[in-house]
């Protein structure tokens, strides 16, 4: 085919349209890994080292995630006035930029100090750091006392097994 100046066209305009070329596989397919998390008890007793044991992730005890360890944090603490307290003054140093650069606070995880329902104050405590983070509650588990774990998360704990991408369905 010519053009109007004398030269000749694209080739496209003799061979016609060419065919796109099959897609590649990726050599290494893209797999989902769960995030990990940090585990930061905001006081003795939180149960960071039963959660994950439970759930997966890094326990930090009282402290906070050195370099190596995930920078996405979770705090715990029991639904005991004592333990509601220290998690809003962990939220407050959070908010004040008490803790270290880099860190990432996701949710509160709140533990069943005893089995039933929590007395209206605590409740009020609990609604006041709804207020401001995601609450994650996981109730009491007599076996997690006796230190079996072998049960997996609790059923009622499903939205915090989907955020640590751990097994939930224990049976209560």
């Amino acid at each position: 085919m010519w053009t109007t100046d004398g030269q000749r066209g694209p080739d496209i305009w003799i061979r016609g349209p060419v065919p796109a070329p099959d897609p590649v596989p990726p050599l290494h397919p893209p797999v989902a890994t769960p995030r990990r998390f940090s585990w930061v008890a905001t006081h003795g007793g939180a149960g960071s080292t039963t959660l994950a044991a439970v759930y997966g992730g890094h326990d930090c005890g009282r402290g906070w995630p050195g370099a190596g360890d995930p920078p996405s944090v979770l705090l715990v603490a029991r639904t005991h006035a004592t333990g509601l307290e220290s998690a809003l003054r962990a939220l407050e140093a959070f908010r004040r930029g008490g803790a270290p650069q880099g860190l990432e606070l996701d949710a509160v995880v709140i533990v069943a100090d005893a089995p039933g329902r929590l007395p209206r104050p605590l409740v009020q405590r609990v609604r006041e750091i709804e207020s401001v983070i995601d609450v994650y509650r996981v109730p009491w588990v007599a076996d997690w006392r006796l230190g079996d774990l072998a049960g997996g998360p609790p059923r009622e704990t499903q939205p915090l097994s989907r955020l640590t991408g751990a097994a939930a369905g224990r049976a209560r």
